[in-house]
């Protein structure tokens, strides 16, 4: 009798810690909060992990390992983010427009340094070789009140001379013809359309493009119209490569427009 009497208490304790239980079942009791225990609370956390934050720490990889194999060799650099925002810029809109970069060649132009000191690069973007630089470019007459100097002012205007910070996709080369002190020349040209929103959207409608040009020797540049002209040699070897699917990047450190630009603050998030 002992026996059977425990027995059934404890039958009764053991239902009594099963209804217990049920109100910690999610849906068991819609009128308590659901409690989570510690393998249900991991779940939750790998699943937090969204496709958008798997692919910015990818985007972050790729990045810092460019910036890791150029920086040694890419100076002088007027500022510390310069890399780091041009390469994050790049593969940010690589992956938002896969089918517009087919090359992966990057024309970096670092314009917070004087025209007299070689600022200009081309990276292959996917081997993370330098193919060329540095090198003279030249900037917008519009930029600077000296014919040798740092550009100070950036725009994006029609008839402003300057030249334009921000992103560019390569597009297609053409015969150039320009002027310089009074006299006309011809050079291979490369159409430059501008991705970075406001700061650089009017590229194609004034004519800002990628060409060679008399006044861009090996020591020093004169200036532009706008465009990041280079030596006239330079440009027949490099521009064809460039074309149709490369990238260009015009960096300076000019706070506003690191501030705004939409693919540095995008890449930087």
């Amino acid at each position: 009798m002992a026996l059977g009497k425990y027995l059934k208490n404890g039958m009764i304790g053991a239902f009594a810690l099963v209804l217990a239980g049920a109100r910690f079942i999610p849906g068991a009791d819609t009128h308590r909060p659901i409690q989570f225990g510690p393998a249900t609370l991991m779940a939750g956390t790998r699943l937090a992990v969204s496709a958008d934050e798997t692919a910015k720490e990818g985007l972050l990889a790729k990045s810092s390992a460019a910036v890791r194999a150029f920086a040694a060799a890419v100076r002088p650099l007027s500022h510390p983010k310069a890399l780091e925002s041009a390469f994050r810029s790049y593969f940010a809109y690589v992956a938002a427009h896969p089918d517009e970069v087919r090359k992966p060649l990057l024309y970096f132009v670092d314009y917070g340094l004087p025209s007299t000191e070689p600022r200009g690069y081309i990276f292959d973007m996917r081997a993370l070789t330098i193919l060329e630089g540095p090198f003279a470019v030249a900037h917008g007459r519009g930029s600077s009140r000296t014919q040798y100097g740092t550009p100070n002012r950036f725009s994006n205007a029609q008839g402003s001379a300057a030249t334009s910070l921000g992103l560019y996709v390569a597009e297609n080369t053409y015969e150039f013809h320009g002027h310089t002190g009074g006299r006309s020349y011809s050079s291979i040209g490369l159409r430059l359309k501008g991705v970075s929103g406001s700061f650089n959207d009017n590229a194609l409608a004034r004519g800002v493009v990628a060409h060679g040009a008399p006044y861009v020797t090996a020591g020093r540049a004169g200036r532009s119209e706008g465009c990041p002209a280079m030596e006239q040699e330079r440009a027949r070897r490099v521009l064809p490569e460039l074309a149709d699917g490369g990238m260009v990047f015009l960096f300076a450190p000019d706070q506003a427009w690191m501030a705004d630009d939409p693919w540095v603050v995008a890449s930087a998030e």
